[in-house]
């Protein structure tokens, strides 16, 4: 089994441990896009370029499915990449987890990009799977590039600045961007409030990592040998994790494979 990942950075790691976890055994290609990163700021047609390049890139190891790593490139890019690979390949796009988020009862923030919050995609998620509950979007200016970096002052200050932006009586965090799950537990501990119920956060990347099994008829295997080997592709090129992915126990878990067979 090959499964293939692909972000502009390593937003993907989450979700390519979740995979890891799920089924030890399978071959993963991740493919980066450090040439064209970041996406956020490009246009939505200059975005979904870059995306298809990347895809096409982690395509050609034939993986069985690609996984779209990035909450940005699944709004703008998931229909072409969809029309392009499938059904040869099974192309798994990453939502925030709205959906489970609202059926805890709320109330509910959504931590996402400046560029995500507010926008007609996320609410949309919001009108269809958070009836009745009382959601607030947070826009963490400068979360998702402290992350990539590693930059662990810019990290605090964006955690600390977006919790800020969070209402006390907040129980359920959706971590809106790929980026946010690497960071997760500083991010319950700067919005735990003293004497409150235990903070509950919903990522994406354990139901995407899921769902790309269930596309390709496999099921879960954790107890398999962990034999699966890794590829990284860098804007397309044979290369190395990036070595910020390293300061992230997702990126370590990858860190001793060897190059894909």
């Amino acid at each position: 089994m090959k499964i293939a990942l692909m972000d502009s950075g390593i937003g993907l790691l989450a979700a390519t441990a979740a995979v890891r976890r799920l089924r030890p055994d399978a071959d993963l290609v991740l493919s980066l896009d450090p040439d064209g990163m970041p996406w956020g700021p490009r246009t939505p047609e200059d975005l979904t370029a870059r995306a298809v390049a990347v895809a096409e890139a982690a395509a050609a190891h034939r993986p069985d499915a690609l996984i779209i790593g990035c909450n940005t490139a699944t709004v703008h890019a998931l229909p072409t990449l969809r029309a392009r690979l499938e059904p040869g390949i099974p192309v798994i796009g990453t939502v925030p987890a709205i959906k489970p988020a609202a059926a805890g009862g709320g109330p509910v923030a959504i931590w996402a990009t400046p560029a995500t919050t507010g926008s007609p995609y996320q609410r949309g998620l919001i009108d269809d799977f958070a009836d009745g509950v009382t959601v607030t979007e947070v826009p963490c200016w400068g979360l998702a590039e402290a992350v990539e970096h590693a930059d662990e002052t810019a990290i605090d200050a964006a955690v600390a600045a977006a919790a800020a932006l969070t209402p006390d009586e907040v129980t359920t965090v959706v971590l809106g961007c790929t980026h946010y799950e690497l960071v997760a537990e500083r991010i319950r501990a700067a919005v735990q409030g003293a004497g409150r119920p235990p903070l509950v956060l919903h990522g994406s990347a354990g139901a995407v990592a899921a769902q790309a099994l269930r596309r390709i008829g496999s099921r879960p295997e954790p107890a398999a040998r962990a034999l699966g080997a890794v590829t990284v592709l860098l804007s397309g090129r044979e290369g190395a994790l990036p070595v910020p992915a390293l300061s992230y126990a997702e990126g370590r878990l990858l860190q001793e494979a060897s190059p894909a067979r």
